[in-house]
Formats: C-alpha cells, structure tokens, sequence
C-alpha cells in the first residue's frame, strides 16, 4: 500500500521504515529540511540498534523516501500516518497537541476523498474526534480517521514492531479496519493478535499501558526502600514475585526512577485526562510522585555514600541515557542525579557511550570522559546510572586502582556486593541488604 508517515522522530521514523519493510510504498514529510537532508544521505536523526540499516536497505529499494514537500508525500497515500510530537505541556502538563492539529490543517489542503488518517502519536481521548471535526471545518469530506498508538521500547523498536504484543487499531468505519488490516497484514503471519477497538478506547489503551508499567516500577521502588530497612534484597523480592505469571518479570527491576519519552509525559497526560472528567486516579498519582521523590533522591544516595558531605568531591558518572540502547534523554534520572551533585559543590565527570552529544546540550557545569576509566580517574566515588552493557563486565580493580576514593554507587544493582567489595570497592546498591543470596 502507499503509506505517508508525517514526522521523522522516533516513533515516525521507526515506524515508516518498517512498513516500507513490510513491501509497502512510504514517504515520510518532516518540516526539517535539515533532518530530512540528513536522511535522504543516510544519517540518522536518532540513535537506534538497526536503525541505519533498515532505513538504507528500504530507501536503496526505492520503498522508502523523504520530502518537506505535503503535496508530493502525500499523493495518491492510501493512508497518512500523523507521528509528530506531543510533549507535556510546561505547567499543567497536558500534552500539547498543537504538532498534531498544525499538521492536520496543512494535510486537509493536499488530502483527497478515501484516504485514512491515522494518529500514531500518543494522543489524549477525544484526539480523534477533534481531527475530525477540523477536517470537516476545513472542508475535507469522505476521509476516515483512526487511531493507532504505539508500543515501541527505545533500544528495541524494530523488534517490537515486528513482533508485536498486540496491534490495536481505533476505528469508527469499515474502510479505516480495513486498510489497517491491510498495512499490518504482513504481520499476521507471526500471528500478532489485532484488537478493533473504537477510537477513543484506542487512544485511551495506551496511556493505560504505559501508567500501569510505571506504576510497577514506582512499586518496585518502594519496596527496595523497605528492603533496605529490613535488611533483604530487592532482586530476590523481584524475582519472588516476577514468577508469579499473575505479575511477570518486567518492569520489576529498582533503580533511580523511570524517565525517557514516553511514561513520563503518558502519566501526567493520563491524570489530566481524568481531571478533565472529574475522576480522581489516586493510584497514577502516586505513581508520578513517588517517582519525582525518587529522582530527586538519588544525589542523596551518592552524599550518604561519602558521609554526607559532596563539597569539592569528584564524582564519576557512567550513563546518561534515561535506558540503554538508545541516546534519549528526555527525563533521564542523570539529570536531577548530577543537578543535586553540582548543587551540593561536587564536580562531576561522566561518560555515556551514545548519548554525551545530546547530554552536552542539557548538562553544563560537567565534564565529560572519553570512556568509563576517564569517568572514575581520581574519583571519590563512582556512580552507575544507566545500565549499559559495557558496563556490566568493567575491570573493577583497575577502576579501582584509578579512582582517589573507594566507592561504588551502583543505582542499578548490576553488580554483585561480593564481587565488587573483592576489588577494594565499598558498595552501595538500591534495596540490598547486607544478607547473602542463596545458591
């Protein structure tokens, strides 16, 4: 089919080079010439495993193209796809819907009759509807819109749109099932169960998706701060109840707090959305707040590992990015982490092996390494933030042998206590006791 994908973001980009994947014939329009200059030779406005890869092997296939141009995109697209952002609006934390609704009016110019718009971005209740009624303002007649969010993990999208959990598909009229059924057909093979839903339940199912996997990671949390106090450990805990197929094993694991694009802004959209219906949702609430606390707690963490006093302490940083795999650091736990550090007189030095390039635009008073033996060089205490893969097999008695004090934070329990007080190091991990785990 022929697809338009308006915006080349995360979700945009991702997506269109998928479907083009699929056989389908897509153009992607962004306003950004730069960026689409950029794609059009081969460099990625975003960092993604895979990524690089598919979007050539598409675009060398002629499947896959990138325009400014909305007229020339958007011809003859049996279905337009609107990806563009919808960041949490300053102050009152609604999702600003303002990409959406400008792309909306400028599509409703170029649009013909029988085509299916289809929200891709993360969208409030009611989105649809007001799509609707401004193409219908505009004057555009006999074009179905629909909703079709998203479910993509940063560092695994490809993966997670191929082998999908599920697709939910939000349509109000036959010929929108029908196409989507169509684009994602491809996809059938792999027996991806498909849910037609109506839109705003489309609409609503991801918020939901999204507050409730943060509402086990603010849990999670809670209980590694009880675990500290009663001298067990959070990952037995974790695995005690991840086992139970009731719960499961994901987003169980205790940490600094969650961050990044998506959960976030997703649970403070949800909450307005329930202001706005006089529906209090006290579980998602508290969800937000323990996690705010939690970040905000976390340079803490690093003073009580030093006895409390940062003033002219050298503190290692190792990971920035909000996950691995993926150079987003949109809400990163880093940033209130090393913010607190600075305000309490410590200099920081950090190293992330993918996102310094955009931490260097949000971060200023830090300096940053070349590597992680650069971050812990002369450092009183060595923090881990993000939990890379390279920094699950460190040389830990090297780092050691480099840094001026002997403190390991470890906010991400990668580490083992025995394994890192073998290399001279004292630990300090989130919600572990002192006690041993059993064989």
């Amino acid at each position: 089919m022929r697809i338009a994908m308006i915006g080349t973001g995360y979700v945009g980009l991702v997506s269109g080079a998928c479907f083009a994947d699929f056989g389908h014939q897509v153009c992607c329009v962004d306003k950004d010439a730069g960026k689409i200059d950029g794609l059009n030779q081969g460099r990625m406005p975003i960092w993604e495993p895979g990524l690089e890869a598919l979007v050539k092997a598409n675009a060398d296939r002629g499947r896959l193209t990138f325009t400014t141009d909305l007229p020339s995109g958007v011809a003859d697209a049996e279905a337009v796809f609107i990806a563009v952002g919808t960041p949490a609006r300053r102050g009152d934390g609604h999702a600003d819907l303002s990409f959406v609704f400008a792309a909306v009016r400028e599509l409703a110019k170029v649009i013909k009759p029988g085509t299916v718009v289809v929200t891709k971005s993360t969208v409030p209740v009611g989105t649809g509807d007001e799509i609707e009624r401004i193409l219908k303002e505009e004057g555009v007649e006999q074009v179905s819109v629909a909703s079709n969010p998203e479910f993509l993990r940063e560092g695994a999208a490809i993966a997670d749109f191929k082998h999908p959990d599920r697709i939910v598909v939000g349509a109000e009229d036959q010929l929108a099932q029908d196409v989507l059924r169509e684009i994602y057909r491809p996809l059938f093979l792999n027996r991806a169960p498909i849910l037609i839903t109506g839109r705003r339940t489309a609409e609503l199912t991801k918020y939901a998706a999204n507050a409730f996997l943060a509402t086990k990671i603010s849990f999670i949390n809670e209980i590694a701060n009880l675990c500290e106090a009663v001298d067990a450990d959070v990952q037995d805990v974790a695995r005690g109840i991840g086992l139970d197929n009731r719960i499961g094993p994901k987003f169980l694991h205790a940490g600094p707090g969650y961050g990044g694009s998506c959960f976030p802004k997703d649970t403070l959209a949800l909450l307005q959305t329930a202001d706005a219906a006089g529906v209090d949702q006290q579980i998602v609430r508290t969800t937000v707040a323990v996690n705010d606390q939690r970040k905000a707690a976390m340079a803490d963490r690093v003073a009580d590992a030093l006895g409390g006093d940062l003033a002219g302490k050298r503190i290692g940083v190792l990971g920035l990015a909000f996950k691995p795999n993926t150079d987003d650091m949109r809400d990163a736990p880093s940033i209130p982490l090393i913010q607190g550090l600075l305000k309490r007189g410590a200099e920081v030095t950090a190293f992330d092996p993918v996102a310094q390039h955009q931490a260097e635009q949000m971060l200023d008073g830090i300096t940053f390494a070349a590597d992680a033996d650069g971050a812990a060089k002369d450092a009183d205490v060595l923090v881990i933030v993000t939990e890379w893969d390279e920094f699950r097999a460190l040389d830990l008695i090297e780092l050691a042998g480099a840094m001026r004090g002997k403190v390991l934070v470890d906010l991400r329990n990668v580490y083992d206590r025995e394994e890192v007080e073998r290399a001279g190091l004292e630990y300090h991990g989130i919600g572990r006791g002192r006690q041993r785990t059993a064989a």
